[in-house]
Order: C-alpha cells, then structure tokens, then sequence
C-alpha cells in the first residue's frame, strides 16, 4: 500500500510540474507542493535518521547523523522545499550541518546545496559530480545552474573515503557508471545502515540516466555491490521509495538482470529499439514496477539504449 501511494504521489508531482532528471519547475513546485510538503524522520539508530518527503514528490531520502562533535547530512532535497527541511533538521539537532554529502549531481538531492554550503557547511561528492557541476552545470529549476564555491564539494574521492565523526565510521563507495558517473553509496558499519542513492529505487524500475554516465550494466553491478555489503538486518536508504531491506534490493536486482538479459538476446538478434519495445520484454514487471517517470516502455529503451552503446564500446577496443 505504501508504493502505491508515494507512485500515486509522484503521478501528481509529474503532472504538476516539470521534471527533467528529478529537477522540479521551481514556480510549479512553490505553487503546487510547498504547503503540503512536509519531512518524516525515522530514527535508524542512536543519532542516526532517514528523512523522506512527505505529501508530494520532495526530492530524494536523506539522512542525517548527529553527535557532540557535528552533523553529516547525505542529500537535501530541492530548494523550494528549505524551510521546511530546515525545520525538520531543528526537531533533530540545534547544530549546522558540518558535512553534505551529494550522492550524485541530480537537482533533486543537491537542490539546497548552495544554501547549505554557503556558510559553515562542508561539501563531499565523487570527483565525477564535481567534474560535471562544473564543465555542465548543476540541474536546477530553469536548467542548468552555473556550480559556485558554494554549490561545488570541496572534498572529493575517487574510489572509496572515510569520516570518522561522533564515534562513527562512515564509509563513503563509488560505484562506477551506475545511475551517473558519480554515483556514491555512504555505508555505516557498526550501525548496519547503507544510504544507496539513486542505485537503489525501492520498488519503482531505476532512473538510469544515461547522459550523466549511466549504464544498465553498471547500474546492476552496483547493486549488487550494495547487496554484497548488506545482511539481512540491514537497513537500506533508498533514494526513492520506503526505507528497504536486503531483500528489498535482490527484488530489485533480480528484476533488472532479467530485463537485461531479456533485451540483450533481442539485440543480439538483431532487433531494433521498436521492434523490442512492441515485444514489451518487461511486461511480467509491469504492474509492480512502473511509475510516471519511468515506465515500462522508457525502461525498455534506457536498457536498449545503453546495452547497444555497451556493445559499441566493446566493438571499438577490439577494433571492429
């Protein structure tokens, strides 16, 4: 019942406002959302909170830990929604955020980072995001939006990083060419706690933007890396969707390795993107897994698309 809802949500947030790549039309969003947008908290463990919109499509799940010696926020939704969330940050600590984490460049998890990283906040992403905030732009409400000091992270990785805060470890991954190519998921291994981003859409098919670095393949192995980090106690952040399990996820992965596989033997006989799509490989998911934004026939193209340019790829180093 709960997917049902938050689907049914974001069928009205896409009908109200304009979505590209997860980033709303500010003066829709202002008009529509702001008064009946409101953020649930859930305490995961001892200073440690999932944060997920309530009401309306408010961006991407965050989460927050606090402790004596400051606070690491994961995501911030989207501008128009900053009171509200700044609201919600006050019910769970009178501190400032001393570390943003962004998971990865989309406007509706980076949204408040330039209100946010203004003052004494410090900003972390992969250096990929950082790369493309800055040769693109960050994604904003009318566009691309020119990266400032105050929107750029300031701390960058390449493959894996650590913070060690409030008797916490924090372990930040990069899972390469998954939903962009800037993809991190944050771990907490003593709290058994994964914040998986925009790899892990609970109960929806995946937004795999393939613009941004994207691939179906990368994107799976990347699950499955969440999943090999997991047990079965574990709980899973998703960007989107209800708080997960390890069992949450392997559905998830099970579905798109299948899809894969479905649509890889259409093109290997040499079917094209129509012809695939008419054949609606997916159909056996459909009731469950799609949604306004990603439908079963987009997600049968974002995994044509991307299995054929994997293939070229291919063909290129071996040169074909």
């Amino acid at each position: 019942m709960m997917l049902k809802k938050l689907k049914a949500q974001l069928v009205m947030a896409v009908a109200a406002v304009s979505v590209v790549g997860f980033t709303v039309n500010a003066s829709a969003a202002q008009k529509e959302a702001t008064p009946t947008i409101s953020f649930k908290s859930t305490a995961l463990a001892q200073g440690v909170y999932m944060l997920e919109g309530v009401g309306g499509f408010a961006g991407g799940n965050m989460m927050v830990t606090v402790g004596e010696q400051g606070v690491v926020m994961v995501d911030n939704s989207m501008a128009p929604f900053l009171d509200t969330l700044k609201a919600t940050l006050g019910q769970l600590t009178n501190k400032p955020v001393d570390f943003l984490i962004n998971t990865h460049i989309h406007g509706d998890h980076t949204g408040n980072n330039a209100a946010i990283g203004a003052g004494h906040t410090h900003i972390i992403g992969h250096q990929n995001l950082r790369t493309q905030m800055l040769e693109k732009g960050v994604p904003g409400t009318d566009g691309p939006v020119k990266a400032s000091s105050a929107i750029l992270p300031m701390l960058t990785y390449t493959n894996q990083m650590a913070l060690h805060l409030n008797q916490r470890d924090m372990q930040l991954v990069h899972v390469p060419h998954a939903h962009t190519d800037g993809d991190s998921v944050i771990y907490l291994p003593a709290q058994n706690i994964i914040h998986a981003g925009d790899v892990f859409f609970n109960g929806w098919y995946p937004y795999i933007d393939l613009a941004s670095g994207g691939s179906a393949k990368g994107y799976l192995a990347g699950q499955k890396a969440i999943y090999a980090m997991a047990n079965d106690s574990t709980k899973i952040i998703p960007g989107h969707g209800p708080l997960a399990t390890r069992a949450d996820l392997k559905k998830a992965i099970v579905m798109l390795e299948a899809g894969i596989q479905q649509v890889q033997a259409m093109i290997d006989k040499g079917l094209t993107e129509d012809a695939v799509v008419a054949k609606n490989p997916l159909a056996k998911y459909h009731d469950t897994w799609s949604w306004a934004f990603i439908t079963t026939e987009k997600m049968t193209r974002t995994l044509y698309k991307s299995l054929k340019g994997d293939a070229g790829v291919v063909a290129a180093e071996h040169g074909h």
